[in-house]
């Protein structure tokens, strides 16, 4: 049997848009896309190295002069709930925890939309109408599943909460999440990212991925209480550490030349 490299994706970079996260920042992506035909050894590959998927894209920040915005990944094994994340767990342990087949319905958007409207009403998906949520639900070339969190009422199953996970050989990974606004008290968001630890610990996992942790932005903040918490920096996972996390001068950004030729490709068998 012959090994050899999945045929050579083409990387592309998008031009400099203003940055959700850091004011007065401009962002750049490094991406390429998934397929079919070798999508599932890539994106777990790319994911490793700390990309993320979006439908049939994957993708990494690039920016050139910052480096804050990092993958993050909790150990599992080692992860242990704080007081308060106790308590959450017991707030919410009325749920019911369904994996499905991430096919969109009607449901699913409804509660998506009124979770936009409440929460991100000035963000990128802003607008989104049903076929659009769709594609993001529904367009995936890898192992996909819909984590849905439903509560009974009145005899009848309504979904909560909604989180798109990726299945990776080496973790979960939180891709989108979703949940009904009037629960943000009983701190749902959080009830999620640890079922989802849980849930790699019982099936032997050793990683939850949780997209990026960007360091200066309130609203990611909240990755970081997740302990033990690792990040892709360097080119290579390493415990956060906020002071190492600080983003180096811009003059030692990588041009993106020698990003792609840095990237690891799986291999195949022949």
């Amino acid at each position: 049997m012959r090994h050899t490299l999945l045929k050579h994706p083409q990387f592309y970079v998008t031009a400099p848009q203003p940055c959700p996260y850091l004011d007065g920042m401009q962002e750049r992506k490094l991406f390429t896309t998934l397929y079919e035909e070798g999508g599932v050894a890539l994106n777990t590959s790319l994911s490793h190295q700390g990309f993320r998927r979006s439908q049939n894209v994957i993708y990494r920040p690039s920016c050139s002069d910052c480096t804050a915005c990092q993958s993050a990944r909790v150990k599992v094994a080692d992860f242990k709930p704080s007081r308060s994340q106790k308590r959450v767990i017991k707030r919410n342990s009325h749920l019911t925890r369904k994996l499905k087949t991430p096919w969109a319905r009607e449901s699913h958007y409804q509660l998506f939309d009124r979770y936009l409207h409440s929460r991100h009403a000035d963000g990128g998906m802003a607008g989104m109408d049903e076929a659009e949520f769709s594609a993001m639900i529904e367009e995936t070339p890898v192992h996909t599943r819909l984590v849905e969190y439903s509560i009974y009422h009145q005899g009848e199953s309504i979904p909560v909460a909604v989180c798109l996970s990726d299945m990776l050989d080496d973790g979960l990974s939180m891709v989108y999440s979703f949940f009904e606004p009037s629960l943000a008290k009983d701190s749902i968001g959080t009830y999620m990212i640890l079922d989802h630890i849980r849930l790699a610990q019982e099936s032997g996992l050793p990683h939850v991925y949780l997209g990026y942790w960007v360091q200066g932005s309130p609203k990611m903040d909240y990755k970081s209480k997740f302990q033990p918490l690792e990040t892709f920096r360097e080119g290579g996972w390493k415990a956060l550490d906020m002071e190492a996390a600080m983003p180096p001068h811009p003059l030692n950004s990588q041009p993106i030349s020698r990003q792609v030729a840095a990237i690891h490709l799986p291999l195949t068998d022949e």
